[in-house]
């Protein structure tokens, strides 16, 4: 029937005949598959030019989940090698996780001390051109992406970027290098009974990483810890109920999933956490995501530790890899997870709108909260109450931290962006380390020796500023002087990066933190600590 359908329409489109549509009662029930078969039939046996019959597949598929949620997507077998290497140890390129759903390159997430971090690259920015190929506005797949910002490790890429609040787009030269492929990027004494362990993305081995990195800091003092979760886009569920686990008691939820097609699934710890009895802080801010979110608030509704930063991205989608025997894939949404207090925190959106889903974290800039917290607007009917202190916490987008920090932007300049933007900053500390290396490693031989003795002089800040200057970086007093302290911080830490170890930078530029700051004070002080898990007024 469905053969003779097709014949009947292609012959009254050979001779041009009006088309008579025949009592539709007496018509043959299709099912959409039926339909999507005979579209594709149609469209590769009659259609006036060759068809590409895998460029159609592919469109139709992604066309398809469009009209689904945000996070349901499609990758062919080159996009489906990138996204898994990151959460399998493996990562290659410019060291950018990114969206093209917008149809520009939309950072969700750099890679921490990848190419892109280190001139500046931030998530939320926009990549518009790359050297001489327009990337915004030509629909171009992830593949094609890849193709263009791929290349041989030592080489560059010329990036034009979109930044919110910025009129104009901002320029980027980026250095192709390996990746760093790690979890966690930082781990280090704050203080002598604090530590600090900062998680970059939830891997398969990110809960051992940080096991590790526990008891290096144990053996070192350590009886608090600051978690730092800011900036970290998500990755394995399994990942992040693990992890929690290490902070919490046996029996204890983490976090459980329903959907349509799959029967409820609750995670339980089930055995005592080597941190359950140990003060902890979690760092988070508005890039927070996904398993970030999972981990944070399992934290929260057990009344286990306090949440410091500002509201999270607002995931609570779980995405389920569906590969093809091509190495294509499709990640379809087939649950949603619920906090232990049995709250979800996916943010709002609309089937097909995609666009203004992502155009979110722009609009909180815009709306100011990321400057104050009574810009959030709380839904009352969305209200909840962690399980043992009775705290009230809200669902319906992102998890509310206990403690708002707005974002910092008084460093801020145009001057030190551009330094930033245009690679000098970090080109200046390599090659000052590659003249001084040698007498550096004498002087200080460790990076607590470099913290303690080392200090950027006005000669070192001087040769700088004239490296900017020949790289077209005009020298403004008064920027400088606002961004000077970040800057001294960042040529300390990039220099102890590259003299010992990647994580170093963040020892350096942390305590002007403002999120780092609170986090350090508040662990520290047991009474308020207490009263604010208590939920004292």
């Amino acid at each position: 029937m469905i053969k003779k359908l097709i014949c009947a329409f292609a012959l009254c489109a050979t001779f041009a005949a009006p088309i008579i549509m025949a009592d539709q009662s007496n018509m043959p029930e299709l099912t959409p598959d039926q339909k999507l078969r005979m579209a594709a039939a149609l469209i590769q046996g009659y259609y006036v030019e060759d068809v590409d019959g895998k460029k159609l597949a592919d469109e139709a598929i992604t066309a398809m989940l469009k009209t689904l949620d945000p996070h349901s997507s499609y990758s062919d077998p080159e996009e489906t090698k990138e996204l898994t290497q990151p959460l399998e140890g493996k990562f290659s390129g410019i060291g950018i996780q990114f969206n093209a759903a917008t149809d520009t390159v939309y950072v969700i997430q750099t890679v921490s001390g990848g190419p892109s971090e280190k001139v500046g690259i931030r998530p939320g920015d926009r990549i518009v051109q790359a050297d001489d190929s327009i990337i915004a506005g030509r629909k171009l797949p992830n593949s094609a992406i890849l193709k263009i910002l791929r290349g041989e490790k030592g080489s560059k890429v010329n990036l034009k970027v979109k930044r919110g609040g910025e009129p104009e787009l901002l320029d980027f030269v980026v250095v192709r290098d390996d990746i760093p492929i790690y979890s966690v990027d930082a781990s280090y004494m704050a203080n002598d009974s604090t530590g600090y362990i900062r998680v970059s993305r939830f891997a398969e081995d990110t809960s051992d990483e940080v096991a590790r990195a526990v008891a290096k800091l144990q053996a070192k003092g350590m009886k608090n810890l600051i978690l730092d979760l800011q900036d970290n886009g998500g990755g394995y569920l399994g990942a992040a109920v693990g992890l929690a686990s290490q902070f919490l008691s046996k029996g204890d939820p983490v976090v459980f999933t329903k959907g349509l097609h799959s029967q409820p699934a609750y995670f339980n710890v089930d055995q005592d956490g080597n941190l359950k009895d140990m003060k902890v802080v979690v760092l988070v801010n508005q890039y927070s995501a996904s398993a970030s979110e999972i981990l944070s608030g399992a934290i929260q509704d057990n009344d286990r530790g306090l949440i410091v930063g500002r509201r999270t991205f607002g995931k609570g989608l779980v995405q389920r890899p569906f590969p093809f025997p091509d190495g294509s894939m499709i990640r379809l949404t087939t649950s949603r997870y619920y906090t232990p207090s049995g709250r979800s925190i996916q943010k709002h959106y609309e089937k097909g709108q995609g666009e203004e889903y992502m155009l979110d974290l722009l609009n909180r800039y815009k709306s100011g909260e990321l400057w104050s917290a009574d810009s959030i607007k709380l839904d009352e009917s969305l209200r909840y109450e962690t399980l043992n202190n009775h705290r009230p916490v809200y669902g319906g987008g992102g998890v509310m931290p206990d403690v708002f920090v707005p974002v910092d932007t008084t460093y801020f300049s145009p001057y030190y962006r551009d330094l930033m933007a245009k690679g000098v900053l970090n080109q200046f500390c390599l090659n000052y380390v590659d003249g001084h290396r040698a007498s550096m490693l004498k002087t200080y031989p460790d990076e607590d020796s470099f913290s303690a003795r080392f200090e950027v002089s006005p000669e070192l800040e001087q040769q700088l500023i004239a490296a900017g200057e020949k790289d077209g970086v005009i020298y403004n007093e008064e920027q400088w002087q606002r961004s000077r302290p970040y800057i001294v911080a960042l040529i300390k830490g990039l220099l102890a990066r590259d003299l010992y170890e990647d994580s170093s930078v963040f020892r350096f530029l942390n305590p002007l933190m403002p999120e780092y700051r609170e986090a350090l004070l508040l662990i520290n002080d047991s009474s308020r600590y207490n009263s604010l898990l208590k939920g004292d007024k």
